[in-house]
């Protein structure tokens, strides 16, 4: 799964999800927002700038999930987090690794890690970086769910 945060007036410009940060869900295969989550509740639009979350697509994806696949190698961890970012000057760029990544990327998601575990632990050993991203794209892509309905309305910080 993948997920970006982004800062808010509310988290105090960090990107903590716990302090008011927007967490936008990811579609594995394209990098384009699935879902917005914003104090556990769904979020539709920044909440400081009115950007509209289902417009937001992260650049150099394939890049970026070569670069967190590649990590299995380097740490031998079965299940990991990847914190990175896209520099101006240097692109894609991993900031920092988890052992214990926080589980709040089920909500950002809207769906839980298990099945996609499950799926995963089938595969065999020995799995190219290459495979495990084609592996990933085609069978967790997801659609977005960001879609205001008439009914609802955005969550506000």
């Amino acid at each position: 799964m993948a997920m970006m945060r982004l800062s808010t007036a509310a988290s105090d410009g960090k990107a903590n999800l716990h302090q008011g940060a927007v967490g936008v869900g990811l579609n594995i295969a394209t990098g384009s927002a699935i879902r917005g989550v914003q104090f556990d509740r769904p979020c539709f639009s920044h909440p400081d700038t009115g950007h509209d979350l289902a417009s937001l697509v992260v650049p150099q994806w394939n890049t970026l999930l070569h670069l967190a696949a590649g990590c299995y190698e380097m740490t031998g961890l079965g299940y990991l987090g990847t914190d990175m970012v896209l520099d101006r000057a240097h692109g894609p760029m991993l900031l920092e690794l988890n052992a214990r990544p926080g589980l709040a990327i089920q909500m950002t998601n809207g769906e839980g890690l298990r099945r996609r575990l499950d799926l995963i632990e089938r595969q065999p050993d020995g799995v190219s970086v290459e495979e495990r991203v084609a592996f990933a794209q085609h069978h967790f892509a997801r659609q977005s769910e960001l879609v205001e309905s008439p009914d609802s309305a955005p969550a506000s910080a």
